[in-house]
């Protein structure tokens, strides 16, 4: 018979003028004690809730980092996920194990969901939230979160399946973007990057260097343990 799992608890502290992002799952990392694997996810903390936008591919590695970045899984208010591939949606039976009591946000493919308070399948752009706003399933396969705030938009991708020519223009309906962080694949149509105030490269993105070379005053590298502010 297995031991019964602890279920981690820490206080939930929130700042309702400032708009965090912590990297939990990433292919880097930034501290020895946090380690990377294929996969991403983010919790964002946007002063009235906290999402975790996808989840990785491993639930326990997921537990393990936002222990030590003293992110307790029951403080997560909802979880946002971008699309059905593994290195996404692997570490979400976890959160749910830890804390079922969450509003799933789900690309409509993605079917079965079990011990969410409530789960949302979504197809359309549309509000999910104050502030909070998905693009809608583009390409069928993926949907994006854009937050808003008095600087513009915040567009944090999972993968850009779609391609950025889809996603930003498709963002930028929404309100206008300053900053995009998440995974970009092989994205390598650089001008569509012109006018962001920041880009943050994470998981999948095969052209770094180049954007780095680029947007040098503002690129920042992804990794477990990166935190990046916003002021509401």
């Amino acid at each position: 018979m297995e031991p019964e799992r602890p279920i981690l608890r820490y206080q939930k502290k929130t700042n309702k003028k400032m708009l965090r992002f912590t990297i939990v799952y990433d292919n880097t990392t930034l501290r020895d004690d946090l380690p990377s694997d294929w996969g991403f996810a983010c919790v964002i903390e946007t002063g009235e809730k906290r999402i975790l936008f996808d989840t990785g591919g491993e639930g326990h590695l997921l537990i393990s980092n936002m222990e030590k970045l003293g992110i307790d899984p029951v403080s997560i208010d909802e979880v946002f996920l971008s699309h059905i591939h593994f290195d996404h949606i692997g570490g979400l039976s976890e959160i749910l194990y830890h804390n079922p009591n969450v509003h799933v946000f789900a690309p409509a493919p993605l079917r079965g969901i079990k011990h969410a308070t409530k789960v949302t399948y979504i197809k359309k752009a549309g509000q999910v939230g104050k502030d909070c706003y998905t693009t809608g399933l583009l390409g069928d396969i993926e949907q994006s979160l854009v937050i808003k705030t008095k600087s513009g938009g915040v567009l944090i991708v999972g993968c850009a399946h779609p391609g950025m020519e889809v996603i930003l223009p498709a963002a930028n309906e929404i309100t206008k973007i300053h900053a995009v962080i998440g995974g970009l694949h092989g994205f390598n149509k650089y001008k569509l990057l012109t006018g962001l105030d920041l880009i943050c490269a994470t998981h999948c993105t095969q052209h770094k260097k180049e954007i780095n070379e680029k947007y040098p005053d503002n690129f920042v590298d992804g990794g477990v343990g990166q935190v990046i502010r916003f002021d509401r």
